[in-house]
């Protein structure tokens, strides 16, 4: 919760500095670039002396230690107020809202809307730097540690990816919250429904054109963090794969775990069955090379309660030509994996759910979120988890993602993004049933009523537009895929 509030005091500081050195500029947020968040700028060149002059005013800004005032105020007074301000697309959310005020954020000459906690006072905010990036620039924060990153990784395909999702959101004449909930009261959801899994069926169409191309290919690799949709991504990958004359073989990574006795521990004396040590590389290698070249393997089968192999269950398998491997794991794009499989064999695909709907201009959604919404409805209808135990458990997924996954990312062939714009609208009703169930005592609720006031934006889409073969049926149910 710090770091979040630092970064979104860190883009208010922005944002006021902006409005001072280049009154008609729009800055508009995007998706997070390493440690920072990449902003486009409008109607104002980026240039080196653009990027020192905003640096610089940020600075100030700092070093004067200016308050920052919250303030709740009636929607009339928000919407004339940002109206003179240009911010038409704050207006147009605000509009929207069946409450009689709304908080709003105060710093020098900038108004804005308020979706969360800031800090008090801009000199608590000093650690930052600006650098360009593409077409416009990103505002890199500090880590836990109150340090910036030495060296700032380029990330030239998740990036494409995101400026594709963008091109997809303009085709349905979404960009924002407000667009979306325009479409959902002007009667056009089935249609923005229909259209966004159609883009997703395209692209998962050329996902399987391009590994048919590739002759030599008899490994498919599929990684991606937690909440992905990997499952339902494979099993659709798979129908077009068919089309082509291919025929996936599964083959599952957990029964290439290492008995419990040698599982590696984490230093609290817990196994650790998230990295790699705590999969027999050696053996997996082996017998994948053995299907790669025809011959026969022995697929072991790892019994979870008996915390080892099962001697007495393995399965025999040999690859006929127009059968192609398919595996899933977190460890799937790391190299160190299948360090003995010519490049030429394997074919790595990336799956996260890249989000690229904002709630406004200057106020991002973040992909995160969108993850652990899915996990909370998935875990709450089909795992017997409350979404407090599931909010409560997600630092630690996400520390296993920042270690295993994240770094990997850019060694994907492909990368998938499997969010869709209209999925917030389809959880809330869920999500608001969920949180509500979280005790004001637990230590969840604060996280819990963060996500609640975010989907209180929204207006809901209801589950019968929803195709059965969607990717969000994994979360919610009904879906035409059967999962074990």
């Amino acid at each position: 919760e710090g770091m979040d509030i630092y970064r979104r005091t860190a883009a208010a500081i922005l944002y006021a500095s902006l409005a001072e050195i280049a009154p008609g500029a729009r800055a508009v947020v995007g998706q997070s670039v390493g440690n920072g968040y990449f902003f486009e700028i409008h109607d104002h060149a980026v240039d080196s002396d653009f990027i020192s002059q905003l640096e610089r005013r940020m600075q100030e800004m700092v070093v004067a230690d200016l308050p920052i005032e919250p303030e709740w105020m009636s929607v009339e007074r928000a919407v004339e107020m940002f109206s003179r301000h240009r911010m038409h697309d704050s207006v147009k959310l605000l509009r929207q809202q069946r409450r009689s005020e709304v908080p709003v954020i105060a710093l020098g000459p900038y108004r804005g809307f308020s979706t969360g906690v800031f800090a008090s006072r801009t000199g608590l905010i000093d650690i930052f730097s600006i650098r360009p990036y593409e077409h416009g620039i990103v505002l890199d924060f500090p880590n836990e540690r109150g340090e910036l990153a030495q060296s700032v990784p380029n990330q030239p395909k998740l990036f494409a990816t995101y400026l594709e999702t963008k091109r997809w959101n303009e085709l349905v004449g979404i960009q924002n919250v407000a667009d979306l909930n325009d479409h959902c009261m002007g009667g056009g959801a089935q249609e923005l429904v229909h259209v966004a899994e159609a883009l997703h069926e395209k692209r998962i169409a050329a996902i399987a054109d391009e590994i048919a191309r590739r002759k030599n290919t008899r490994l498919i690799l599929i990684a991606g963090p937690s909440g992905s949709g990997k499952t339902t991504f494979t099993k659709r990958l798979a129908i077009h794969l068919k089309i082509h004359g291919l025929e996936p073989v599964a083959v599952s990574m957990d029964n290439f775990y290492l008995d419990r006795e040698a599982t590696p521990r984490h230093p609290d004396g817990s196994y650790n069955f998230e990295c790699l040590e705590a999969l027999d590389v050696a053996l997996f290698n082996s017998e994948m090379q053995k299907l790669i070249h025809g011959e026969e393997a022995e697929i072991p089968h790892y019994s979870f309660p008996m915390g080892r192999r099962d001697p007495g269950r393995f399965q025999r398998m040999k690859l006929r030509k127009d059968q192609i491997l398919m595996t899933e794991g977190i460890h799937g794009l790391n190299e160190a994996l299948t360090p003995v499989i010519p490049a030429e064999n394997k074919f790595k695909i990336y799956v996260s759910a890249l989000t690229q709907l904002c709630i406004d201009d200057h106020n991002r959604i973040f992909t995160t979120d969108t993850r652990l919404c899915r996990r909370i409805l998935r875990d709450r209808l089909f795992r017997g988890t409350s979404a407090a135990a599931t909010i409560a458990g997600w630092g630690s997924v996400r520390a296993g993602e920042n270690r295993y996954i994240f770094p990997f990312q850019e060694d994907a062939d492909v990368i998938f993004n499997s969010a869709l714009s209209y999925e917030h609208a389809l959880f809330k009703p869920y999500a608001e049933r969920f949180l509500a169930e979280i005790p004001r005592e637990h230590p969840s609720f604060m996280e819990a009523a963060r996500l609640a006031r975010f989907f209180g934006l929204f207006l809901p889409i209801l589950t019968m537009e929803v195709p059965h073969t969607s990717i969000l049926r994994e979360f919610i149910g009904g879906s035409a895929f059967k999962y074990t």
